[in-house]
């Protein structure tokens, strides 16, 4: 009897000892040290979500929307989707560097049907822009002759210094946006250029500069090329928005074109996202211009090897509908109607907010709401102003003062005016 208490004793005991081993490797786990991070831009969705005001408005999303604030497809874009359904094309791979269709009409959308840099171009499809940021980024880390550093401007898109910084690029960063005047810091971002050892690497948004839709004057844009060359400097633009912010392809395109005809063999990052509205089918591309014929096989070579590795092939779907889109005279027509009427409907809202905010009385100067250009705007709130937008008037949008003018409407308009003259009176 005695010895099967103590049996039973000493089997409870090593039931016990498990136990207590089991929650000290669960202790232990191999994630046990990985950190929270910060909460992402989503935040601001979910935060309008789940807040229960009928009236709510959404200024943090970096999507295009209708006047109703409903996601919009282009009609273009759903023509050439059938066109391509229709096809009934096979789903074999692409090629390591994407569609062929795609990729030259991408070219010439950006550089100019007449361009010199057509025939030294090396161009791949990519994971929409920051996918072709990304291309970018890992190639300069591994073959620019100079310093590893990157100069991007302040602000800039957040993903930007997070993409570069993966790629193994040091980020630094030049003078862009003046608080004092919510405009342009043309005379520092000059002087940062010229002041940054010779041979850096300068990060450019080509049009409609995210966050602040500020830009530089095409005159501005000559000054800027002639600092960078006078500095020996290699010029990445960053195209996100052609299209978008003048209702243009040809005018955004214009510091990229510019750059070129002046003898820049430059870097550039394009999105098929907002212009064309294929932000779930990441539609990019990733191009360098070179020098010539040869150093041109040279590049598009390396440019292969890095993309293999990172994920092999682009897709193809959306790629297809872009090209149908870039190379269909008629719909291209078509696009480039859409495209300018999304543009001029940001416009309009644009003026109506400062019309409103001047209808209210307010005391302080709105001009740069409209002087600013598209899809986002500056307002020059304070991130205590913003937090009270959100908390008291259920508007919500980033803490830097930053909204998404798309997700301005007619109907919302007066009562956002009367919110931002609420919190700044």
């Amino acid at each position: 009897m005695l010895s099967t208490v103590r049996a039973a004793s000493r089997h409870a005991l090593s039931r016990g000892a498990i136990a207590r081993s089991s929650i000290a490797v669960r202790s232990e786990s191999t994630w046990a040290k990985v950190p929270q991070g910060p909460p992402a831009i989503l935040g601001i969705t979910e935060a309008f979500k789940a807040d229960s005001f009928a009236e709510k408005i959404n200024l943090g999303v970096g999507a295009y929307r209708d006047d109703q604030g409903k996601p919009y497809v282009l009609p273009s874009v759903r023509t050439a989707e059938d066109k391509v359904v229709s096809a009934q094309l096979n789903k074999e791979y692409a090629g390591i560097t994407g569609v062929p269709e795609f990729t030259k009409a991408a070219a010439i959308l950006a550089y100019g049907k007449d361009s010199s840099a057509l025939d030294r171009l090396v161009i791949t499809q990519s994971i929409s822009g920051t996918g072709a940021l990304r291309i970018g980024g890992a190639f300069l880390q591994r073959w620019f002759p100079g310093s590893k550093k990157i100069y991007i401007p302040t602000p800039s898109w957040a993903n930007h210094a997070a993409v570069f910084n993966d790629s193994g690029l040091t980020v630094e960063k030049y003078r862009y946006y003046n608080k004092d005047t919510i405009g342009l810091d043309f005379e520092g971002m000059v002087a940062d250029i010229k002041g940054a050892p010779k041979g850096s690497i300068f990060l450019l948004h080509a049009c409609a500069h995210n966050p602040t839709g500020v830009d530089p004057t095409p005159e501005q844009w000559k000054e800027i090329s002639e600092a960078v060359k006078a500095g020996g400097h290699f010029a990445f633009f960053d195209m996100a928005y052609q299209g978008f912010a003048s209702g243009s392809t040809d005018q955004d395109a214009f510091p990229v074109r510019h750059f070129v005809e002046q003898g820049h063999n430059i870097a550039l990052a394009q999105s098929f996202a907002k212009n064309m509205g294929l932000y779930g089918e990441r539609v990019g591309a990733f191009s360098i211009v070179c020098a010539d014929a040869d150093e041109k096989k040279r590049v598009d070579s390396q440019i292969k090897i890095l993309v293999r590795p990172l994920y092999s092939n682009p897709p193809v779907h959306g790629a297809r509908v872009a090209s149908t889109i870039l190379n269909d005279p008629t719909l291209n027509e078509q696009w480039l109607g859409e495209v300018k009427g999304m543009a001029d409907r940001i416009i309009t809202m644009r003026a109506l907010l400062k019309k409103e905010l001047e209808a209210l009385g307010s005391k302080h100067d709105w001009s740069h709401i409209t002087s600013q250009i598209g899809m986002f705007a500056y307002t020059g709130l304070t991130p205590e102003q913003m937090d009270k937008l959100a908390k008291e008037h259920s508007v919500y949008a980033t803490k830097d003062g930053r909204i998404s003018v798309a997700g301005i409407t007619t109907g919302n308009v007066k009562r956002l005016a009367a919110a931002i003259h609420a919190v700044k009176p």
